[in-house]
Formats: structure tokens, C-alpha cells, sequence
């Protein structure tokens, strides 16, 4: 007799995947974009949440198409994946905070921000994001709920017939205290749309402890089949205010773990608006939370034995990838390397660089603007600098022209480390301090490579070329 087929097997667990963190430029309000992705960057990050403004990048200025050509190769050159963000306070009217919205009684308000998101889809498009994130808004006196909720889906399901040909994802974000301020009320307007692909979510993690009757895991665990993007911060239940890790009432462990327990592959962007004074300490701050309460197990053992263990660093370092998940080595080998007391720091850094294959000489130099954020390691370690310019790798060379150098080289070393990147076709977006360290001398060094080419019929990289324009141009209006 034939045996029966047994039931068929259930489907292997989704293995969970390491997660991305971002921050988001608006907790950078005080640095220039340039340099707030250079910050960010440096920090170790993955993307950034690009929040679209007159500080950062005016969606209204009359060179946008040049400024986001630069903007995206600089996301290139840095490694940073981004998603755009729609939340100026007075972008659209200097007097009203965040208005026109897609609930506005006058057709020409909704118009407005309608354009204005369309705009933003477009920016998206040409920036390849991963997502542009917008909300609701708040109805205004005396408009019901149920017409406010009909100008909403018009203006959602316009935005989904823009962004569905862009191969942009939008990701709308309920938010305390407007027309669609919880999950259940993203659910409705999801429905009410016919369910598009198109239209994701945008999920804050602190709403959820502010306003949702689940605990922010399970939040995380319903919203998870329309999740595109992720904005973290800690909060307290009913109060809508955005404050530092810790500072809250969230667990954050369970949280990020079900986040990548579920999948999500997305920016998880740390979202501290009121933080810029504070910026690139508060960013520091809050990257190594969340790298604390998303690390491996391994990981955790062996941050606590370096700590108690200086010596041991020399076994793990180098092992570090092969225990952790997948693409998150750099990530493990900096926790690693800040765990180590500061006055032995420098000299583990020698040691290991000397020591180690290119991809521990990379993370290495990838850790020096994490370790020396507030000037520890001081000068210490440019020797490690300067070997990196010596070779021809250019993952080794361009690593090495990151915040550090730029923070510790002298004027002729820089010079000359600048200057090597042209030489071997390195993005000269991917050098820090550029636009502050940049002098007439080396000005005359590129003008001089420029010239070379163009005497032997060779084209000059369009990165140098622009550089040297935006030079002339500064140069005119000095002497206005």
C-alpha cells in the first residue's frame, strides 16, 4: 500500500535581516547639506532622510536640476541610500505652518500641496530614493471629517497616478494629532484607495508609543506587509515629542527586532528635529543606541570582553564579519574598536591595520571619524592615513579622504591626497572638507590636471570641471 502524502511542509521562517539606519537632515538644521551628509556618513550610517527645504535642498530653487545631479552623485560617492521627506514647517506659506494640505477647503490649497508632492516624486525619481514620506495635515475649523477624509483620498489617489509610472514608492506616514494620526486610520485610507502597490507606509516609531493601544513591536508586526520606510526616536505615551534614545519610555530591542524579523529591508531613520544644536553628537549618540539594541548576540559578547579585555580585540577583530550578520562587519568592527579604552586606542589601530587583510584596513580607516568625533584620537593615527594614500586601491584611498583627513592632514598632505583622487577617477564627491579646505592652490593644481587633458584630447571628469566653475562663479561674486 502506497503510503499518503504527509502534509506539506510550512514555509522556512524568513531569515531576519540586518537593518539600515538613517538620520534625517532636518536634526542637521545648522549644517550645510554638503556637510550634513558628510556627518552623517562619516558617522557610519547607511542613508539619510532628506527632508526637502530652503535650507537643505529648496524644491523652488531655479537650478534644481543641477543641485540634485551633485546631490545624488554625492549620495553615490558617500554610500548613502535616501528617502525624501515632505515636512517643512513653512515651505508652501511663510505665515501657516505646514499648510496648504490635501485637506483644504480651497481648491487652490490642495492644488498647491498636490504640486508640491508631485514635485517631490519627481525630485524622488531623480535622486532614487527609496520613497518619498508624506502625511495628511489637520482639517480646518468648521470642515468635517468625513469631507476633509473625501479631499484626502482625491489628492492620495492623484499622487499614486504620479508616482506608479516613477517607480517611486510613497510611504504615508500617520502622525499624532491630524486627519489620519494611527494605524487604523492609514488602513481606512489604504482601502478607500482600492489597496494600490503604489501607496506604503511610513511608520514612526515613537507615534506608536504615543498614541497606539499595542505595544510599538506589534506595531511594527501589523504594518509590516506596507512598510517602506521607518522613522525612530524615543517618545512617551501621550506625548508627542521626539526625544533622544533613553530620554523615552520605549524598548527598543524588541522593537528593531521584529522589524528585521519581519523583512523590512528600508532606511530606519532617526528622526530628532528640535536636536541641531547638538546635531552631530546627538546623530553619534543615537547611532550607537540603536546599534546596542539591534546587536547581534556576538556582538554583545564581544564589545562586553574588549571592554574588560583590551587584548582580545586582536582575536576578534578580525573574525568579526564571519560571526555577525550579513554586510554588517564595518558596523561590528567600529562597536569593537570604540570599546577599547581612549588612551590604548591608537596603538590597537596600528596594530590591527598593519596587521590586517584589506578589508580590516578598510573598516579601520572607515571607524577614524566615529572614534575621533569630538578630536580623541587627535593626529595619532594619519600615519594610517598616509598609507592608504600610497597605495592604488581605491576603496583604501578613498576611505582615507573621509572627515578625518580632512579634520587632521595638513594643507599640503590634503592637497596632495585631493589631487590623488583625480589621478585615479575617485569621485571628488567623496572627499570631505572639500568646499571648507579648498585654496587657490589647489584650485591651480586642478586648473593645471585640466589643462593636461584637454591638451592631449582627454575629456576633464565633469565632477572637476564643475568644481572649477563653482570656483569662478564664487570668485565673481566676491568682488561684487
Amino acid at each position: 500500500m502506497t503510503p499518503r502524502p504527509g502534509p506539506p511542509a510550512a514555509p522556512a521562517p524568513l531569515a531576519p535581516r540586518a537593518l539600515r539606519f538613517g538620520y534625517g537632515t532636518n536634526g542637521l538644521g545648522d549644517h550645510r547639506l554638503d556637510e550634513a551628509l558628510e556627518v552623517i556618513a562619516g558617522l557610519g550610517y547607511s542613508g539619510v532622510a532628506l527632508t526637502l527645504d530652503r535650507g537643505h535642498l529648496d524644491p523652488y530653487t531655479a537650478d534644481l536640476g543641477r543641485r540634485l545631479a551633485r546631490t545624488r552623485r554625492r549620495l553615490a560617492a558617500l554610500g548613502l541610500s535616501v528617502v525624501v521627506e515632505t515636512g517643512a514647517r513653512y515651505l508652501l506659506d511663510p505665515w501657516r505652518k505646514h499648510a496648504p494640505t490635501l485637506l483644504d477647503s480651497d481648491p487652490e490649497g490642495r492644488a498647491r500641496r498636490l504640486g508640491h508632492l508631485r514635485r517631490a516624486v519627481g525630485i524622488a525619481a531623480d535622486l532614487g530614493a527609496e520613497a518619498v514620506s508624506f502625511w495628511s495635515g489637520t482639517p480646518e475649523p468648521g470642515l468635517s471629517d468625513e469631507e476633509a477624509f473625501r479631499h484626502l483620498t482625491e489628492g492620495c489617489a492623484a499622487l499614486v497616478e504620479t508616482a506608479r509610472p516613477a517607480g517611486v514608492r510613497l510611504g504615508f506616514e500617520p502622525e499624532p494629532g491630524m486627519l489620519v494620526e494611527d494605524l487604523d486610520g492609514y488602513e481606512r485610507l489604504r482601502e478607500a484607495l482600492g489597496d494600490p502597490e503604489t501607496f506604503g507606509l511610513t511608520l514612526d516609531i515613537g507615534h506608536c508609543q504615543c498614541l497606539e493601544k499595542a505595544p510599538p513591536a506589534d506595531c511594527v508586526r501589523r504594518a509590516a506587509p506596507w512598510l517602506v520606510n521607518v522613522q525612530i526616536e524615543d517618545m512617551r505615551r501621550g506625548t508627542h515629542e521626539h526625544l533622544e534614545f533613553g530620554d523615552g519610555e520605549i524598548d527598543f530591542p524588541p522593537v528593531l527586532a521584529a522589524l528585521a524579523e519581519s523583512g523590512y529591508g528600508g532606511l530606519v531613520s532617526v528622526e530628532l528635529p528640535r536636536h541641531g544644536h547638538s546635531g552631530p553628537r546627538t546623530a553619534a549618540r543615537s547611532l550607537d543606541a540603536l546599534r546596542a539594541a539591534s546587536a547581534h548576540p556576538w556582538t554583545t559578547e564581544a564589545v562586553h570582553r574588549v571592554r574588560t579585555e583590551p587584548e582580545s580585540l586582536a582575536t576578534l577583530f578580525p573574525v568579526a564579519a564571519r560571526h555577525t550578520d550579513p554586510g554588517t562587519g564595518d558596523a561590528v568592527r567600529a562597536q569593537l574598536l570604540q570599546a577599547v579604552p581612549g588612551p590604548e586606542q591608537v596603538n590597537f589601530l596600528v596594530e590591527l591595520y598593519e596587521q590586517g587583510d584589506a578589508a580590516e584596513r578598510l573598516a579601520v580607516l572607515r571607524a577614524l571619524p566615529l572614534l575621533d568625533r569630538d578630536g580623541e584620537l587627535g593626529a595619532g593615527a594619519l600615519p594610517l592615513v598616509a598609507d592608504a594614500l600610497r597605495t592604488n586601491d581605491v576603496r583604501l584611498v578613498t576611505a582615507a579622504v573621509g572627515p578625518y583627513a580632512a579634520r587632521h592632514l595638513d594643507r599640503a598632505d590634503w592637497r596632495q591626497a585631493v589631487l590623488k583622487c583625480v589621478f585615479m577617477g575617485i569621485p571628488l564627491d567623496a572627499v570631505a572638507g572639500l568646499a571648507r579646505r579648498a585654496d587657490p592652490e589647489l584650485v591651480r593644481m586642478f586648473r593645471a590636471f585640466a589643462a593636461e587633458r584637454t591638451a592631449a584630447g582627454r575629456p576633464v571628469p565633469d565632477d572637476l570641471r564643475e568644481r572649477l566653475d563653482l570656483h569662478e562663479t564664487g570668485e565673481r561674486h566676491a568682488h561684487l
